[in-house]
């Protein structure tokens, strides 16, 4: 069993934010990390969310984004999706780290009796939790770097336990063992048309009054910093002119790391921790990044789901056709549909809308809301010939269509929806009945998986196992899983030895697959998912 380092081995770099959210620290801390990667270290990555929830799963995805599900069950922040995504490594629910769960813990050592006479209080008590976490992280993992980003804005309430906590721990293991890099904003106010470093100095100011001095900044701006711009910041901020970083837009966030290194960030990094390797070996990550632009063409894809007013809600469904479009070539063109438009009779948003699409995609959601227009694409793609493919909550409508249209069974519903249906094809999950608690207590993370021969599920996946994960409460009905396969459904994987059903499929439709499980979280730069890139070579074909 290979042993666990001391926390001295491990290097901490902390990626702090300013000025505003939305900057794009998550895509900056897997940039660095894929960097070090690079470069031969072990690395991992860690987000820290200054909010009170316990974890990411109650919250609204349009007003967070996606909540991404780790394979040990965790719902988490979308942030983490990102790193895995650069990194091709999994990571645990432990690598979020909120104010809800730090309180928790806390308060249950204190009922518990840890702190016997002591008054509990921010500094000691919640501080030395949150370095002991990371601590914990850096030995679990044997890593070389831990890159920890700590969200939300300096200068927000909820953000200082943490950045009190990151100060400590900076002195703790040593200047030569941590390092700082502070995103901040460089606008541009049209009337005046250059860029503005005043935002920059006052973020970097309150992050001083803090008692942390940037090593690195990185300056968010629409194009490249200037030589003038960036010496008055190496000036006001005390950082120096070389560790001044642009970050401007870029054609993709795949495209992040090779921008940072062209001005040498790895250098600036291994100066400050002693590092002795400042090399990265690309290896195929150039290479595949240059498939998002040399395209042999256009494939359409239709998303059709309940919460599209904000992309973030399904941002790894949409990396997952990226990755899939890039792997054979094809600029991936991409319409965001609520789904609630289909249940309208009127034009421009009739359903027939959809027959312009090359692919339709539906992912998860929850409740009625929508659900009709969900249930109405569904057999649109079906009786249309339209590549479908659906995950979760569009496993669970494709089953009620097909009962519906192709079944006969005109009143088949899902318990979610109607918890009155006569006919419930989808049905609560037995062990979910007795849940009082929402948080927490869907059937999360990976399963196991096994998948019938001679499916297109085995042609997809060219195994008879496979793992996926997952976050729901409602499952077929198998009272109905007869019916179904009579009317011409296949259902190619079973989960728990054959009692829950995963995966469905139409052998004489172009492409008809859906999945209960989360098919997007497994998918990876110049490794898409299976299910993905199969989908989207049928919707190419339809081009």
């Amino acid at each position: 069993m290979q042993s666990k380092k001391d926390n001295t081995d491990c290097k901490f770099i902390f990626i702090t934010g300013g000025v505003m959210s939305g900057l794009g620290k998550g895509v900056i801390t897997a940039s660095v990390a894929k960097l070090l990667q690079l470069c031969g270290y072990n690395v991992s990555c860690v987000k820290i969310d200054p909010y009170i929830n316990y974890d990411a799963g109650t919250m609204n995805p349009t007003a967070h984004g996606e909540v991404f599900v780790t394979e040990d069950g965790g719902e988490c922040d979308m942030d983490l999706g990102t790193y895995e995504r650069f990194l091709d490594i999994s990571i645990s629910k432990e690598q979020n780290i909120t104010t809800g769960r730090i309180y928790s813990d806390v308060i249950q050592a204190e009922r518990g009796g840890k702190y016997l006479g002591q008054c509990v209080q921010i500094i000691p008590h919640i501080t030395d939790n949150i370095k002991e976490r990371l601590r914990q992280i850096s030995r679990e993992n044997n890593l070389d770097i831990l890159v920890v980003e700590c969200g939300g804005t300096v200068g927000d309430i909820e953000s200082l336990p943490f950045l009190e906590a990151l100060r400590q721990l900076e002195l703790e293991v040593g200047d030569s063992n941590t390092l700082v890099i502070h995103v901040t904003l460089a606008p541009v106010l049209d009337v005046v048309g250059e860029q503005k470093t005043k935002p920059t100095q006052h973020s970097v100011q309150e992050l001083r009054r803090i008692g942390i001095q940037p090593d690195i900044l990185a300056v968010r701006c629409t194009s490249p910093l200037t030589s003038e711009v960036r010496h008055k910041i190496s000036l006001f901020a005390s950082v120096p002119e070389q560790n001044v970083i642009s970050c401007h837009d870029a054609p993709s966030i795949y495209n992040v790391p090779e921008m940072l290194q062209e001005q040498h960030i790895v250098n600036a990094i291994g100066n400050k921790i002693l590092l002795n390797r400042s090399l990265p070996l690309w290896g195929d990550w150039k290479s595949v990044t240059r498939g998002f632009y040399n395209h042999e063409g256009t494939v359409a894809i239709a998303i059709v789901g309940k919460y599209v007013s904000l992309p973030d809600s399904y941002v790894s469904v949409y990396h997952a056709l990226l990755h899939s479009a890039a792997q054979i070539r094809k600029k991936l063109q991409v319409e965001w549909i609520e789904s609630e438009k289909f249940e309208q009779t009127d034009k421009p948003y009739s359903i027939e809308y959809l027959n312009k699409f090359d692919g339709i995609v539906v992912p998860g959601g929850f409740g009625k809301r929508g659900s009709e227009g969900i249930i109405r694409t569904a057999d649109y793609a079906r009786i249309s010939n339209i590549p479908y493919l659906g995950i979760c909550f569009g496993f669970q409508l494709a089953l009620v269509a097909f009962a519906r249209h192709a079944c006969g069974i005109s009143d088949a519903g899902s318990a979610e929806v109607d918890p009155k249906a006569r006919h419930p094809v989808v049905e609560f999950m037995p062990e979910q009945r007795e849940t009082v608690k929402l948080g927490g207590s869907m059937r999360l993370g990976s399963h196991e998986i096994n998948i019938r021969e001679s499916t297109m599920a085995e042609s997809i996946y060219r195994t008879d196992t496979i793992y996926g994960r997952h976050r729901h409460r409602y499952e077929l009905n198998r009272r109905y899983l007869d019916i179904l396969e009579k009317g011409g459904l296949v259902l190619s994987g079973f989960s728990d030895g054959g009692k829950r059903t995963e995966i469905l499929e139409i052998p004489k439709h172009k492409f008809y697959f859906a999945t209960q499980y989360h098919s997007e979280f497994g998918s990876r730069l110049g490794k898409p998912e299976r299910s993905f890139l199969a989908f989207v070579e049928s919707a190419s074909a339809r081009a």
